[in-house]
């Protein structure tokens, strides 16, 4: 008999579907259609570190008096969490699969004070999606630090699973998962997606670019999903960004992910997509003899096949210099 059954970051979850942090996942009617869909669990909406003190800082410009303004800052915090709480709540009171809150941030703040009372709420799991780019500002060594002193300190607050978001610019990826699953992070997620921008030539300004994922940035996911597999040891890794197909997720796993989780392809093709994504899997593991997804995790990754130079390769020209 077929099962789907699969473990991310401590979480026993009824197959690899996962819906990410999005618009989808922001009431709890979206939450509950979400599962009705049948993904096996449900990363909320972020709150956003930067959310909370932007409404503050526009709050402030029309308050009369210092006073009035002390008073919105700490009232905005405080409608923002409370919301964010009580939806927690009402998910966990309504729906049997996990329910993960996600924390989109970019350095140590007050955020951090909060953590306890999303694991008081019920969460199922925390994911920090940290945002951070290079532009040359600091070293690749402090961007990775930023990474470590978040995941250090709330660990010092929290004890239910700590899933890391992370971005594909970080330098030594492996080096840093393993220093993050030394300090207690359970899972981690290849990769987050950050806004992409453009430029209007026409209004001569900078504009907001494509929303959604395309199924070309996969490669880059698969790609690494396979080295940090196949170089590091004791932590799940989910597959993000470019999942399009079913035959994506198969390639996902096979390359050492634990489960994926989903976001475009629900905007674009519906929440029926999930359902056909289970039974083509399920097809899939029926011809070729599988039985758990443990059977074929991992398969091809970077430390399973013979050459793992293949995952290595960059050069285009090198390798396709024939192609006409």
């Amino acid at each position: 008999m077929i099962s789907l059954e699969t473990t991310f970051a401590g979480l026993t979850l009824k197959n690899p579907f996962i819906a990410a942090s999005s618009g989808l996942s922001n009431s709890l009617s979206k939450i509950k259609e979400l599962e009705k869909a049948g993904v096996s669990a449900i990363v909320l909406k972020s709150l956003f570190e930067e959310q909370i003190e932007n409404h503050s800082e526009k709050l402030q410009q029309i308050a009369d008096y210092p006073e009035a303004a002390d008073y919105i800052n700490t009232y905005i915090s405080m409608n923002h969490v409370d919301k964010y709480l009580d939806l927690i709540k009402s998910a966990k009171a309504e729906c049997k699969i996990p329910i993960i809150a996600s924390i989109n941030c970019y350095k140590l703040s007050k955020w951090v004070d909060f953590a306890k009372s999303i694991q008081d709420a019920g969460a199922d799991a925390i994911e920090l999606n940290i945002f951070l780019l290079n532009t040359g500002e600091f070293e690749d060594s402090k961007l990775e630090a930023t990474y470590i002193n978040i995941v250090r300190e709330l660990r010092k607050l929290i004890k239910i699973p700590l899933i890391v978001k992370m971005a594909n610019s970080v330098g030594n990826l492996p080096k840093l998962v393993n220093s993050l699953k030394a300090l207690g992070a359970d899972g981690v997620v290849l990769f987050n997606r950050f806004h992409q921008l453009d430029i209007d030539i026409n209004k001569m300004e900078i504009s907001s670019g494509t929303v959604f994922s395309h199924p070309a940035d996969f490669h880059n996911t698969l790609r690494w999903t396979a080295i940090v597999s196949g170089r590091t040891t004791d932590i799940d890794i989910a597959c993000s960004t470019g999942i399009h197909t079913w035959e994506d997720v198969i390639k996902g796993i096979l390359a050492g992910g634990s489960a994926v989780q989903l976001c475009s392809v629900l905007y674009e093709q519906g929440m029926d997509t999930i359902g056909n994504f289970i039974t083509c899997l399920e097809e899939w593991m029926l011809q070729n003899n599988y039985e758990r997804i443990d059977d074929f995790k991992a398969k091809l990754n970077y430390a399973s096949i013979k050459d793992p130079t293949l995952y290595e390769r960059v050069q285009f020209m090198k390798y396709f210099s024939n192609y006409k």
